[in-house]
């Protein structure tokens, strides 16, 4: 089976919608609002200046996607890329689906001149994908992230 990665389009939204309603009850036992999800997802779709997702598509079929969202660093006078919202469906899992997601999403950064790396959290108890992400060769042991939501 051949896995291809492309941007996200507005036909995407029912799958897209869909992966984020999973993965928040799979990884943080958090039931979303489909309506509020539903237009966030489609506010990205509408303008990719917000965010921007990935579909990972098997025979024409979704079966995992990657968002990423903007981070401007004076540091490094450049973009900064944090990877939110990776699901692969569970039928797909450990065929290397995030790996494709992730050197896609890589080799946009390296071919850009103002895109300086990649970041991402992930939920301290989801130990399965920290070991996908320090399989890619990425470290968890520089920061810790801290939040305050309304």
């Amino acid at each position: 089976m051949k896995i291809t990665i492309r941007d996200a389009n507005t036909q995407d939204i029912g799958a897209i919608v869909d992966f984020q309603m999973e993965m928040a009850l799979e990884t943080e036992d958090l039931k979303l609002d489909r309506d509020i999800l539903t237009k966030g997802v489609n506010s990205v779709l509408s303008d990719n200046n917000r965010a921007r997702y990935f579909i990972a598509e098997a025979d024409s079929m979704a079966v995992g996607m990657l968002m990423i969202t903007y981070e401007w660093s004076d540091w490094r006078n450049g973009w900064v890329w944090w990877i939110q919202s990776v699901y692969t469906k569970p039928g797909f899992r450990k065929m290397g689906i995030y790996k494709l997601l992730y050197d896609h999403v890589k080799g946009l950064v390296n071919a850009s001149d103002n895109i300086r790396g990649i970041r991402l959290y992930v939920d301290k108890r989801n130990v399965p994908a920290q070991k996908v992400y320090e399989s890619l060769g990425m470290s968890g042991e520089h920061y810790t992230t801290y939040e305050w939501m309304k």
